[in-house]
């Protein structure tokens, strides 16, 4: 039987401590329903003639009074967990006047209006170039736009605007002000004969957003980059990490690096860090991490139970539990599959009956199903990352042995994966503050755009 209270309890939950399938690629703003067509059923009927397609709207009436406008939403929202939508408009015929109209409007937006005229709503108007902000008053914005001109409508959720373009160029931007919520892309066509194509990103558009969109995070990079941190707090937040993690000697070459760059003035006093709960069982948390790390679980067991017996003491416990399923997992990769077999039934069976190790104990076991385990579903249990899962566990427990220790929590992580928590609270509160509209923050996108930006 499972022993309930084994040091940290449920502090070492499996997900805390990375052990798992990695998510690093997974973005789940990809489930976002897309507009993919133009809606018939929503719209000012009787003032135009949609293609059966959905792609293409005309104007057929003889435009006989102010609000007798063809207006049409596409199918669904924009999007709006991503950094910024955008969609375009080919008018392949301006008609009589080049009334034509594109821009966002909510769901219940007047049909008979143009887009901007009305609360909630945006519009670019080609007959006069001004774009009508939620109410009949238009500003000066861009050009006029005619038969065979490309006009590009979007939003950029990072810093709050609606942009347009013309012919595959940025024609201006303007702050969304008011106009919250769900909007739908819209088109509206006015004069006799007028008649636009519509893209949702079927066919590749005359502007280009990916740049567009890179611009926009190397501007929010930028201005991360403007701001000064002293040396010596960066030097704690790298050095602290090392620390915690029991990277000894990558903190010793650290802090001889340092020497040069930093006062003779110990960080922990510069900056009120309390460095003694990291510093405790330095060495023996490296050794331990060395071997995890090359694969040698026997050992890494063998100096447990000498140097924290009552770590192990449980067999049935936690760490046990990963440790175990590590040497299994070792086993699998040397192809050693009898002996690996062997040790599932020894050492592995006394935990089928936990809820809570079933995830990792199951996608152990299924690496005997595949030939080739490096090419399954559950290749992951193969690679570095898994032993610097386990590796990270065992450092918890250990520092979950220090008498002097006043916080639990503090054994799960070092202070530079704090700050990252605070961070990504700071991002999900702004986004909060903009209707939940905009992409999560994402650390590894994050890194990605500045390297990308120092090319």
């Amino acid at each position: 039987m499972v022993n309930d209270q084994e040091p940290m309890g449920n502090l070492l939950d499996l997900s805390e401590l990375g052990v798992g399938r990695s998510t690093d690629d997974v973005d789940m703003d990809d489930e976002e329903e897309v507009p993919t067509h133009l809606n018939t059923i929503n719209s000012s009927g009787g003032f135009h003639v949609v293609s059966p397609d959905k792609l293409s709207v005309q104007y057929t009436s003889s435009n006989l009074h102010g609000h007798d406008v063809g207006v049409v939403q596409a199918n669904c929202p924009a999007p709006s967990k991503k950094l910024m939508y955008y969609f375009e408009i080919f008018v392949k015929n301006a008609g009589q006047k080049g009334q034509i109209a594109i821009g966002f409007t909510n769901e219940h937006f007047k049909m008979r209006r143009q887009p901007g005229w009305e609360a909630n709503s945006c519009g670019y108007h080609g007959d006069d170039g001004l774009l009508y902000l939620g109410h009949g008053k238009g500003e000066t914005f861009g050009p006029t736009f005619t038969s065979g001109d490309t006009i590009g409508g979007g939003i950029n959720y990072a810093s709050q605007e609606f942009f347009f373009t013309k012919n595959g160029k940025l024609v201006g931007t303007v702050p969304r002000k008011e106009v919250k919520g769900s909007l739908f892309p819209t088109i509206a066509v006015h004069s006799q004969n007028e008649e636009v194509n519509v893209n949702f990103g079927q066919q590749p558009f005359a502007f280009d957003i990916e740049a567009f969109a890179l611009e926009e995070r190397l501007k929010q990079q930028m201005l991360i980059e403007k701001i000064s941190l002293p040396l010596s707090v960066s030097h704690g937040i790298v050095r602290s990490y090392l620390l915690h993690y029991g990277y000894q000697d990558t903190l010793n070459s650290f802090d001889t690096a340092s020497k040069s760059t930093l006062p003779p003035i110990p960080v922990a006093q510069e900056n009120g860090v309390a460095e003694q709960g990291d510093m405790y069982a330095l060495s023996h948390r490296k050794i331990l991490r060395q071997l995890i790390r090359n694969g040698d679980i026997d050992s890494a067991l063998d100096k447990l139970r000498g140097w924290y017996p009552h770590l192990v003491q449980d067999d049935t416990s936690s760490i046990c539990f990963r440790l175990h399923c590590q040497k299994f997992i070792e086993l699998v990769r040397v192809g050693h599959l009898e002996d690996a077999v062997k040790y599932g039934r020894a050492e592995l069976a006394k935990f089928f009956g936990v809820a809570s190790f079933q995830g990792l104990l199951q996608d152990c076991i299924a690496l005997l199903a595949y030939e080739e385990p490096l090419k399954s579903s559950v290749a992951y249990l193969l690679g570095m990352s898994q032993r610097d899962a386990v590796a990270d566990a065992v450092n918890a427990v250990v520092l979950s042995t220090n008498p002097d220790l006043k916080d639990s929590q503090s054994c799960l992580q070092s202070c530079l994966e704090n700050l990252l928590q605070q961070l990504t609270a700071c991002c999900l509160e702004r986004r909060a503050l903009n209707g939940d509209q905009g992409e999560a923050f994402n650390l590894h996108r994050v890194l990605k755009t500045g390297k990308r930006g120092k090319r």
